[in-house]
């Protein structure tokens, strides 16, 4: 699993890449947050957690979806989430828990996540890979 910043005139272009969709949706968390705070998600003792339950259209609304709702937490809770745990996981439903941990400001502030060159596919070497764009 790994993400990647690619260049962007104007937005933050990440490039997300797993062995399974559930892991491509735990590369976008970490890079997202890796965007919000950097170096946040080291450690293991996340002291907050939240519950979410996303409904899409397909797999590539389905992550774009998932990963505005974490970034609406991010900023409700004030907050980088770095680990997701998924309790259902499908084509067009997700149910997870997030688990993050409070901070004291953001290093750049993300406006949303958009759908712009959003694809979730297979490359040739059999992973499951995407385009992320973020607004900021």
């Amino acid at each position: 699993m790994k993400y990647q910043f690619l260049p962007h005139t104007a937005d933050i272009r990440m490039k997300i890449e797993a062995e399974t969709l559930p892991l491509l949706f735990s590369a976008g968390i970490k890079g997202m947050s890796q965007i919000l705070k950097e170096d946040q998600c080291r450690e293991d003792n996340y002291e907050i957690r939240k519950v979410l339950t996303v409904n899409s259209s397909d797999i590539t609304c389905l992550l774009i979806d998932f990963l505005s709702d974490v970034l609406t937490f991010c900023y409700t809770e004030r907050a980088v989430f770095c680990e997701v745990t998924f309790l259902e996981f499908s084509q067009k439903l997700l149910a997870a828990e997030v688990s993050g941990k409070s901070i004291d400001g953001f290093d750049e502030e993300i406006k949303a996540v958009t759908y712009h060159e959003a694809a979730v596919n297979q490359n040739n070497k059999g992973q499951w890979e995407s385009i992320v764009v973020f607004d900021i």
